[in-house]
């Protein structure tokens, strides 16, 4: 690492554009987070101090105007009780000006940070600032060191200190994705207390978050409420129908309407009212309609002749808007025995097109939400290392149907000295609090073991000290395992379980031996817990397998039955590709009612 500053770092805000980009604003914005107090970034802050034994720690957010601190520790009166300063007290904003690290081992020596205030006001000498970002790399501040006298920062602090930087960015992302999935499920719970109307189309429209679904719902519930048949269209990119969904109340007559409905993706003409519609985003009624209307709106004759048999004296036709764009179009029909469409009734579709396009574009947010939160969990499990004498391969896979994120991980890293570290957990829960616990909980193993030639017990019970001197509140299982390859070709397995399921080793030939031990209690209990070290021997082609609950625990049976399956399935798996062994595992087990992590490695 090193020194991140430039001679000519702007001084005053107004000449630093980054600190006024609306992006980064809006993103910063969306984190809600304030000048409070915020118990997780006090975590980080508290880690930081003690991790670097430096007498203050921040995390800092700098807006346009201020810096703010949700994570502190050791700010002097009146700055810890306000927990901001004004930007002339910023050492931070030149971390966002930058994009990069800024260290400083004596900050009076250096010609455009000498004067700024923060050096006699808050007493910052020393400092090394980290930057915090979002998911599109937009730096909303750092997280930052601070010592009131000189010192020369290493290597192995400055390391500590960007790792921590990127479980504090995760945290982040993971703030403002909470507050996108916030927005969304507000808006739907909004659009769902305005469905008054129709009360049974209200309900199938808000049960589903599919949009597929939900036009099956809105077409099946309008006939023959409504209409005695009717269409409803939805647009492409270019504004065209693309896919039309059709009901009719005569079970005869759906050949007819599906093949009227196939057409109208392209037998319309430049006259037609539902591209009209679709381009103008207004409503038509045709309270007394003859068939010339569908031969001024269609090209050929086909369209003409199915209206015919479907009956077609009155329709109308109005915009699904959401957010004031136009999606599609619902059209009524009503043949000559049922009364023609009046005001009323387009008054009617017109509530129903509104809720529609609300419902589509929830349905659509949902979706995206969903992807982020994906995307989020996967920017959180770490690249594994490739080393000449070991195979590894691994894989997430969250629960289906749910957006949230979760607390499941898996780690893997060398020691300096050519030792693997693997590891897998599982903190309690599927919301941000737990994805947020399970990135803190992944960079302390990392922090604990990373040079450490210690027992992996010692490593585990350092791990529940730091747990309970940090006050982190969760409940968490892990497995903690150090390969050393030996003179015989194979590697010696040293491994530590706090409550976790059993390792399992794949040996050569396709037997299946569970890694086994007396129980021992999860992570971060409120007592000291003696850990204990197990041994075992991975000959050349033998695989071990860590992985969390999710593969072997569902809600309908005990766990002793999802071990047994998953021997089963294990059985004979030896000569199998590593990676289409943990792909067999995932994908010939039932629907998953958890998220699943797996960790595979193979002695070559």
């Amino acid at each position: 690492m090193t020194d991140g500053s430039r001679d000519d770092a702007p001084e005053r805000a107004g000449s630093i554009s980054a600190l006024r980009d609306p992006d980064r604003l809006r993103s910063l914005a969306e984190t809600r987070l304030t000048a409070a107090p915020d118990e997780a970034f006090d975590r980080f802050a508290r880690l930081v101090a003690d991790l670097l034994d430096v007498p203050v720690a921040l995390v800092s957010l700098v807006d346009a105007e201020r810096q703010f601190f949700p994570g502190e520790v050791g700010l002097a009166r009146p700055w810890a009780a306000r927990r901001q300063t004004p930007l002339s007290h910023s050492f931070c904003q030149h971390v966002v000006d930058l994009g990069t690290p800024m260290v400083l081992p004596d900050a009076r020596l250096h010609p455009a940070l000498r004067d700024n205030l923060a050096v006699p006001e808050l007493g910052v000498v020393a400092y090394a600032g980290m930057p915090l970002t979002d998911l599109e790399g937009r730096v909303l501040g750092s997280l930052c060191a601070i010592d009131d006298k000189p010192r020369e920062w290493t290597a192995e602090q400055l390391r500590t200190l960007d790792d921590l930087a990127a479980a504090c960015s995760s945290e982040l992302r993971l703030r403002i994705a909470l507050d996108g999935a916030e927005q969304a499920r507000r808006r739907a719970e909004e659009a769902n207390g305005r469905l008054e109307l129709l009360a049974g189309l209200a309900g199938t429209l808000a049960g589903t978050l599919d949009v597929a679904t939900a036009l099956r719902h809105l077409r099946d519930t309008m006939v023959p409420l409504l209409a005695d048949w009717s269409l409803v269209t939805l647009v492409g990119p270019d504004g065209a129908p693309r896919d039309v969904t059709s009901a009719h109340r005569d079970p005869a007559r759906a050949p007819d309407v599906a093949r009227f409905a196939e057409l109208m993706r392209t037998g319309l003409s430049a006259r037609s009212i539902t591209r009209a519609v679709l381009r103008t985003g207004r409503p038509v009624l045709g309270a007394a309609a003859t068939l010339d209307d569908v031969r001024r709106g269609t090209v050929g004759p086909e369209m003409p002749e199915l209206a015919a048999r479907l009956g077609f004296s009155s329709h109308l036709s109005v915009p699904i808007i959401d957010a004031g764009r136009v999606l599609g179009c619902v059209t009524l029909i009503n043949g000559p025995q049922r009364r023609d469409f009046d005001e009323s009734d387009l008054l009617i579709a017109e509530d129903i097109g509104r809720r529609a396009g609300q419902a589509i574009g929830n349905s659509r947010m949902y979706g995206e939400q969903r992807h982020v939160a994906h995307v989020l969990q996967h920017s959180m499990l770490p690249e594994l290392p490739v080393t000449r004498d070991l195979e590894l391969a691994a894989r997430y896979q969250p629960a289906a149907d749910r957006v949230e994120v979760g607390g499941d991980w898996y780690d893997a890293f060398r020691q300096p000295g050519g030792e693997l570290i693997a590891a897998i957990g599982d903190v309690a829960g599927h919301d941000i609090e737990a994805a947020a616990t399970m990135g803190q909980l992944r960079n302390l193993v990392r922090g604990n073991a990373y040079g450490r030639p210690d027992a992996v017990d010692e490593l585990m019970s350092r791990l529940d000290e730091t747990i309970r001197g940090l006050h982190l509140r969760t409940a968490a299982t892990a497995a903690l395992v150090r390969l050393h390859a030996d003179d015989a070709g194979g590697q010696r397995i040293t491994w530590c379980n706090a409550g976790h399921p059993p390792p399992l080793a794949v040996r050569v030939g396709g037997a299946v031996e569970v890694l086994a031990g007396a129980p021992e209690p999860l992570l971060g209990l409120n007592r000291p817990v003696r850990r204990t070290t197990r041994h075992t021997h991975l000959a050349t082609g033998d695989t071990l397998l860590l992985y969390t609950d999710g593969l072997i625990e569902r809600r309908d049976r005990p766990i002793d039955e999802g071990m047994t399956e998953l021997l089963a399935r294990l059985a004979g798996t030896d000569r199998l590709p590593l990676g289409d062994l943990c792909d067999l595992l995932l994908t010939t087990a039932p629907r998953r009612e958890d998220d699943v992590a797996l960790l595979a490695v193979r002695a070559i």
